[in-house]
Order: structure tokens, then sequence, then C-alpha cells
């Protein structure tokens, strides 16, 4: 379809060279992104550098995971009365109601502990005997997805809603799965403490989404669109299984649980901050519980054809078309990044919201994410933040700086030392005095 790189994309792959490049994340580096996703594209960059099909080829194996993982799982919980894969169909099918679904993103990351985790509450509802491995493996792997994606912070209070209403946790049990839970993000604390960035590391990522805007790379009605037709389906099939089966005290408490999960999921596209398809992978799990119900339980055979075509054509036309039509030519997207232009040097800074200058160059200050940077560079009043701004376009000494809201031009008014470094070529241009 050659859909261009992503804005996200190239900002996450800018995260591991920067890391890769002996930078600390969040001191060095000024971005929302989760400590354990930032690693996992330092990783990237160390092995295959900004490989797109790097990216491609390792989010397909996550995908691969999920889909497996979680059709075993409602086999190995008797989630259904018949042993089947219709699932796994399904949730390959709903990965392309939107094309990014399908790229390797924070949310898809964080998404793969979450489904772990609710494969451990799902055995709750088989034993009833006290299971103390099982509650601390729900706590932990909720805490590694929060520290993957922030927003996937909506699985603690739906892990204390499901564990005490449905999984019957005592108290005791709850406050095991909650020490399990801070667990990764105690360890992450004692990390950033350790190296002189634990204020950051508590600004940027966990107070990311109060201290500024998201980045609208789409509308609510884009979302809206995009999920109408998988949530259409999960409905008919959760109406189909309430009123043809029977269904056994384990499956009730499976149902209320994927209702929760569905529910709480939901909420996690509205603390995220980047308003984009991907956000809303971590509900293809309910999804798929609820729209399998329907190629299961649906006996009239007319009305199962009619459903199931309408089901593996409709969701990936709409997702596909979608893309193909905001991705024309005349349509004014941030979402995908603009063709490269020719550079006018290999070290540069963008100070706005268009990053895609940084296809064939690098970045040459910590300040990635603009809007997180503004509270620093557009802190005129304080002479310590400008002075750690000034310090740190004098350590880097980017080439060419790229000026999309003025930033830099006030900058020169308040740190004159900035205005003999730097020289305007044209409107919002600026290059290095060599």
């Amino acid at each position: 379809m050659d859909i261009p790189l992503l804005a996200p994309e190239l900002s996450w792959m800018l995260v591991g060279e920067r890391l890769s490049s002996g930078y600390f994340l969040y001191l060095d580096v000024v971005d929302d992104i989760g400590p354990l996703s930032a690693y996992i594209y330092w990783l990237i960059d160390l092995v295959a550098g900004r490989s797109w099909w790097t990216y491609k080829a390792l989010a397909a194996l996550i995908i691969l995971f999920q889909v497996t993982y979680i059709n075993r799982l409602f086999i190995a919980y008797k989630a259904y009365d018949d042993y089947t894969y219709l699932p796994a169909m399904v949730m390959i099918i709903l990965f392309h109601f939107s094309f990014d679904l399908l790229t390797l993103s924070p949310a898809l990351m964080g998404t793969t502990f979450i489904i772990l985790a609710l494969g451990q509450l799902f055995s709750q509802t088989l034993i009833n005997k006290e299971n103390t491995e099982s509650v601390l493996l729900v706590g932990i792997f909720g805490g590694i997805a929060a520290c993957f994606h922030f927003p996937l912070i909506v699985f603690l209070p739906f892990m204390i809603v499901a564990g005490i209403s449905v999984s019957g946790f005592t108290f005791s049990q709850l406050v095991l799965s909650l020490v399990g839970y801070f667990q990764p993000f105690i360890l992450c604390c004692i990390y950033f403490f350790w190296i002189g960035g634990l204020q950051e590391f508590i600004t940027e990522f966990v107070l990311a989404t109060r201290i500024t805007a998201s980045y609208p790379h789409v509308t609510y009605l884009d979302l809206a669109a995009l999920i109408a037709a998988p949530i259409l389906f999960s409905v008919i099939g959760y109406l189909i299984g309430t009123v043809t089966t029977n269904i056994t005290v384990n499956q009730q408490k499976q149902k209320q649980l994927m209702i929760l999960f569905s529910f709480f999921a939901l909420l996690s596209i509205f603390i995220a901050n980047r308003r984009t398809p991907y956000q809303m992978v971590v509900i293809l799990p309910g999804l798929t519980y609820f729209t399998a119900q329907i190629f299961i339980y649906l006996i009239n055979k007319r009305q199962l054809n009619i459903l199931l075509y309408s089901f593996l054509i409709l969701v990936p036309a709409v997702g596909y078309s979608w893309a193909i039509y905001k991705i024309q030519p005349e349509k004014s997207w941030n979402y995908t990044l603009k063709k490269p232009t020719p550079a006018d040097g290999k070290k540069i800074l963008v100070l706005g919201d268009e990053i895609s200058a940084y296809q064939n160059t690098q970045i040459a200050s910590p300040f990635l994410n603009y809007r997180l940077s503004k509270r620093v560079l557009t802190n005129f009043s304080s002479h310590e933040k400008m002075i750690e701004v000034y310090l740190d376009l004098q350590r880097e000494r980017p080439e060419v700086i790229y000026d999309q809201e003025g930033t830099f031009k006030e900058l020169t008014k308040h740190i004159p030392a900035l205005a003999d470094l730097y020289h305007q070529t044209s409107d919002g241009v600026y290059k290095l005095i060599k």
C-alpha cells in the first residue's frame, strides 16, 4: 500500500538511536515513552539500526504469540463448549482493522503482558484453592505492561475490581497482587535514581499525560469509524452466546472478566499522549472473546455465512480504505511523515511536531518530544532552565535548527549567546556559525 513511515515510528527509532549512542533516557531524551519499550528500541538499534523491516518482523512475531496464547487460553480453561481455533482466526482479522496495529508499538508490547496477566486471572476461575503464584503473577505482568506503555495502568483498577468481584481475592491475595504490580515500577525508580534521573522519570513518564496535550494524529471520529465494526460483531457475539447456550459457573466468571476488561481497556485510549488507532490493540482480546461466539454458537447456516463473510471482508476493508483515503497526496496528515528532503546537516534539531526532517539525520539535543520539552524551552522566567537549554545546545551543537513555532527565536532573546552561535538563513531555519 506504500504507507509512509509513521511519526511515532520515527520517534521510537530516534529514542533507540540516542540510547545506543550512550545517552540516558529522560535525562538526555525528553519523551514520554515507557522505559522498557525504550530499551527494546535500544536493542533493535544496536542490532539493526533504523530498520523498518526489523520493526515489522518483531511485531509479527509478537502478534503471532498473542493470537496463539489467547486461543490456547480459551481452550485450556474451557471458555467455550467446543475446542476450536476460531478465536485465533477472529483475532488475526481484528488486527487488521487498522494498519498501525501491525507495527512494533509500546502498546503492542505492553499488551502482551496484559494478556499474560489475563491468563492468570482466567486460572482463578477454575482453581478454588488459594494459588499464591498465580495471584502474584497477575500483578507482576500488569506492572511490566505499564512500564512498557503508561496508559496500560488502567489494568490496575481492573485487577482490583475483577480480583475482588470475580476471582474472589482475599485481602492477603489482593495485597500480594498489588505488591507484584508495583515491583517493576519500583525497580525502574531505583534505576533512574541511580543514574540521577528519578525526577525526570516521574515527570516525563508518569505525569506526562497531565502536563501536556496529546498528539492528535487522528480524530475521535476516525477512531470510532475504525472500531465500530469490531464492536458491532462483538455485541452480536455476546447476544448470540447469551441467548443460545447455557454456560457453566466458570464460563460465567470468564464472561464477567472479559466484560470488565473490555471496559477498562477502552479507558486507556483517553489517557494516551498520542491519539492513534494502535492504542486500541489492548481491546482485541475482549473483542475476540465475544466475536468468536458468533461462529461457535450460531446454528443457522445462512445467518452464519452472512456474518462470517461480512466479518472477514468488512473489518479489514474499513481499516485499509481509511488508510488509503488518508495517505492521498492532497491530504494533510500529521500521522505519516513527508518525503525526506536533502538535509543541510547531519545533526539537527526540530522544535515542533513535524519531525520528517529526522528521517535522514540525527537528533542533536534531548528535546525529542517537543510538547514535553516546551515546559523547559519556554520557561523564560527561570534562569536555571535557560542555562540548562543553553548547555544542552552548546554541548551537542545541532548544525541546523528548524524552528516551527518561533521557540528558538524567543530563546535567542533571552539567551544572547545562542544568537552568536546561529544565524537565520530562512523563515524558521537557523544554521550553526562555524
